[in-house]
């Protein structure tokens, strides 16, 4: 009965009821209020701050209040330059660095997901979290059997916290659109929320593991943990440990190990995609680990995008387009995406965000990512797209656009840290070499049918 009650209290607490929305309105408010009006005022009034204290106390407030909010913190500071390098640094430690519940939680979510003997299930249970993140916080472990464990533990009250967040960034974007109409965010908003609300199913994400593991079987590369089914449950994720560094540790290692760690970052996230169809959407700083010889350990696996074949043979598709000038065949590109009236302008505008993407595969020859325009990625290229589609009233970009968007500008900026020079046009070709959207979608049904999750709406 305790067992039963301890688990009863603590889905009262996490569920996405109105009361706990209310809480964290009021905290958001309360938190970021005072912080966004001494930057308003740096901005604006030319009001003198303390850019490292501030920034110090910006990361502090995220990172308590945990959630999506702190996850836009975690993809503003993987783009480099994007915000002054103060704000990098501080924001950076919230990829692996986040603050940590207590050792008083954790021993009650354990005994929640586990029962009240839990700890007879480990032999040995650290009390200080080792990893804390967004959306939960890992714990090293040992097994029985002498191996190594993390066990990820969900916060307290996410559910709420993730409908509340929702729900203010569904109204940051109205506001937002009411003066840039460059771009109609109800897509984008649709697409984070879908993805957000399965992060917070842990057993989902034992099996998007199982399902990674298998799709990078033949990656000598990238290694992805197992999970330990006994040991998951909705809120608890527990997996194999995998030893690893932060990436930023081998930002000024030698160039050919660099070249390796970008090569492997490629394959981890590129073989899945277009040999599945299948795409990690989260290549934050915090989602991997980098072991001494340049191979990748694959960590989280809560953001994970399913698409049709069509949208896969559609992206090789504007690649040739964008390489032979075929705008009939750009366009097949863009409608299958699901972008509609589509007219010679917005077709302009769209391909010069394409060809900025697709640049890097269009030479046969080693290169940097970017060869342009230094460390700022993409900000000059995004600035005059948004203000041509402004000038013509805006596109509203497709759901499934939105995590491959952010994948690619994502692994673009981590490249750029590296200054990684590969031959991403062998890379590339190498796996479209053979495309068949059948092919892929069989290969797709299977996998996701081998590890149990259901096929893409």
């Amino acid at each position: 009965m305790a067992d039963e009650q301890v688990r009863n209290d603590d889905d009262l607490a996490d569920a996405a009821s109105l009361g706990g929305r209310l809480r964290r309105y009021a905290r958001v408010g309360t938190t970021m209020g005072g912080l966004a009006a001494r930057f308003a005022g740096n901005r604006l009034l030319g009001i003198d701050i303390d850019r490292p204290e501030h920034a110090a106390e910006l990361t502090a407030a995220l990172g308590g209040l945990k959630g999506p909010l702190m996850k836009v913190a975690q993809i503003l500071s993987t783009v480099p330059d994007m915000l002054p390098e103060e704000y990098t640094k501080q924001l950076a430690q919230l990829q692996h660095n986040a603050p940590s519940m207590g050792w008083a939680f954790v021993r009650r979510r354990m005994q929640a997901e586990l029962g009240p003997g839990w700890q007879s299930r480990f032999a040995g249970f650290t009390h200080e979290a080792a990893a804390a993140a967004s959306l939960g916080q890992v714990h090293r472990a040992q097994a029985l059997d002498g191996r190594a464990l993390a066990c990820k533990l969900q916060y307290p009250d996410m559910g709420s916290a993730v409908e509340a967040d929702l729900h203010q960034l569904k109204v940051i974007f109205s506001l937002y659109r009411r003066y840039d109409r460059a771009i109609d965010p109800s897509n984008i908003h649709a697409e984070l929320s879908a993805r957000l609300r399965e992060e917070l199913d842990y057993r989902r994400e034992a099996k998007q593991m199982r399902l990674y593991a298998r799709m990078l079987t033949n990656e000598a590369g990238v290694f992805v943990p197992q999970p330990l089914e006994d040991l998951c449950t909705d809120r608890l994720l527990t997996m194999a440990w995998l030893d690893g560094e932060p990436l930023l540790s081998f930002v000024d290692r030698h160039i050919d190990l660099r070249n390796t760690l970008a090569r492997n970052m490629f394959r981890a996230w590129y073989v899945p995609f277009y040999e599945y169809g299948i795409l990690h959407g989260d290549p934050h700083l915090g989602n991997y680990t980098v072991r001494p010889d340049g191979a990748v350990n694959l960590l989280d696996f809560g953001c994970i995008r399913v698409f049709p074949a069509s949208f896969i043979g559609a992206v090789i598709d504007l690649y040739h387009a964008l390489r032979t000038g075929d705008e009939a065949l750009a366009v097949h590109a863009y409608e299958t995406w699901g972008f509609r009236g589509l007219d010679r302008r917005v077709i302009d505008i769209l391909n010069q965000w394409a060809r900025f993407l697709y640049r890097p595969l269009m030479e046969d020859r080693a290169q940097p990512i970017q060869e342009d325009g230094g460390t700022m990625y993409g900000a000059r290229i995004v600035g005059k797209v948004q203000r041509e589609l402004r000038e013509i009233g805006g596109v509203t970009p497709p759901r499934e656009f939105v995590l491959m968007d952010r994948a690619a500008i994502g692994l673009g900026s981590v490249f750029t840290r590296l200054r990684a020079e590969v031959n991403w046009h062998r890379m590339f070709h190498e796996l479209i070499a053979g495309f068949d959207a059948s092919t892929i979608a069989a290969r797709q049904q299977a996998a996701l049918s081998a590890v149990g999750l259901p096929p893409p709406a």
